[in-house]
């Protein structure tokens, strides 16, 4: 649970809210809470990846389209005119900003998988599960 100056579930026996622990044991440990913001973390780069790599795309098929335009009047992007250099240039922030998202995402989506991957069988138990399975019968009551 979150850590507030409002009484817990667990505060009954203790009503002066003091979480004291034991020696040596921390409540919150570090590799705890870096695996509380790993999956938002995944699912967030995961995400921005994606869009990052449509727009990519949407701005490759616009330089294409554009070049294709151009070249339409006999004219090559190539060319060294300050109106074919415009051409070229007219995606290079988006695609640059695209690209440095890209990586960035990818990285923070690659590091939250691999704390979840290194933390995937330290998931505490649950205080209240007594081991037994519930069926559907049990849950309706027949």
């Amino acid at each position: 649970m979150e850590d507030n100056a409002a009484p817990q579930p667990s505060d009954a026996n203790n009503p002066g809210g003091n979480h004291s622990t034991a020696p040596g044991a921390s409540e919150h440990s570090s590799g705890r809470s870096l695996v509380a913001f790993a999956r938002p973390a995944l699912i967030a780069g995961a995400v921005i990846a994606v869009i990052c790599i449509g727009l990519l795309i949407v701005i490759f098929a616009l330089d294409s389209f554009n070049a294709a335009a151009y070249s339409v009047t006999g004219k090559s992007v190539n060319d060294a005119t300050d109106e074919a250099r415009d051409i070229r240039e007219l995606y290079s922030g988006a695609r640059i900003g695209g690209i440095i998202a890209l990586v960035i995402s990818g990285v923070v989506a690659l590091a939250a998988a691999v704390v979840l991957y290194l933390n995937r069988g330290s998931a505490p138990a649950d205080e209240d599960d007594d081991g037994e399975d519930y069926d559907l019968d049990d849950l309706t009551g027949r």
